[in-house]
């Protein structure tokens, strides 16, 4: 894999406003956030308050009944769950990307908004592999390659952890999974005390609320030409 040179300077996060018709229970929309109340958000406070918060967070998103996140014949819709999980936790993540155009203006210091289909397009996971590369630095993302190292920084801190991978077709989907705290009943796979399949949480062909060995090391499928892992404080 050739890595892309990160960009020095971020521009600002290509996001839509919310929308009412942006909810759970709808398939209108997903590229909006939601506009529901009863969503928490992560509590910042401490690294108790995050993992708490995270684990409220999962349990209201229910990915593995919301109606949102259940595939279609079409689609499936990995990235949109990545995407709501990582912008309750306070954390920016792109469902949008601004169109190269939209960037050149941006840079010269224009006040460009996100207009869906015009300044911004979708942005799905084998893509979002790519902006990690090029971009994800500038928002906070740090790549990591060791997963025992960044389960234990999800766990013991609270942060957010990402898998992505990029499928090896162009044009077919690859992959995007949030790494997610462990809790007392929910482990990540271990031997010898090195985590092997880190806690997941996902949208995809099936859906979990929580999972870690059923789908074992699904990054390294040959589906996929390369995959990374990314930690957010």
């Amino acid at each position: 894999m050739n890595d892309v040179i990160p960009k020095t300077k971020a521009v600002k996060p290509a996001i839509l406003a919310p929308h009412s018709d942006s909810n759970l229970e709808s398939y209108e929309r997903k590229f909006h956030p939601m506009q529901d109340d009863s969503i928490p958000f992560r509590n910042m406070s401490t690294a108790e308050s995050k993992r708490k918060s995270i684990r409220r967070l999962i349990k209201k998103l229910n990915v593995k009944y919301s109606t949102r996140y259940q595939r279609t014949p079409e689609d499936t819709y990995c990235n949109v769950y990545s995407f709501d999980y990582c912008f309750h936790c306070n954390v920016y993540l792109p469902t949008v990307w601004w169109t190269d155009e939209a960037i050149e203006r941006l840079e010269k210091g224009e006040d460009v908004q996100p207009i869906f289909n015009e300044t911004v397009m979708p942005i799905y996971s084998s893509a979002i592999h790519d902006w990690f590369l090029k971009w994800g630095e500038c928002y906070g993302w740090n790549r990591m390659t060791d997963l025992t190292k960044l389960q234990e920084k999800v766990t013991e801190e609270g942060g957010v952890g990402i898998i992505c991978a990029k499928r090896k077709i162009v044009g077919l989907s690859g992959h995007i999974v949030p790494i997610v705290p462990e809790t007392e009943k929910k482990k990540a796979f271990r031997e010898d005390g090195k985590v092997i399949y880190p806690l997941q949480s996902q949208a995809g062909k099936l859906n979990y609320n929580y999972f870690a060995r059923i789908r074992r090391d699904w990054w390294n499928h040959p589906r996929y030409s390369s995959h990374v892992f990314y930690y957010h404080d």
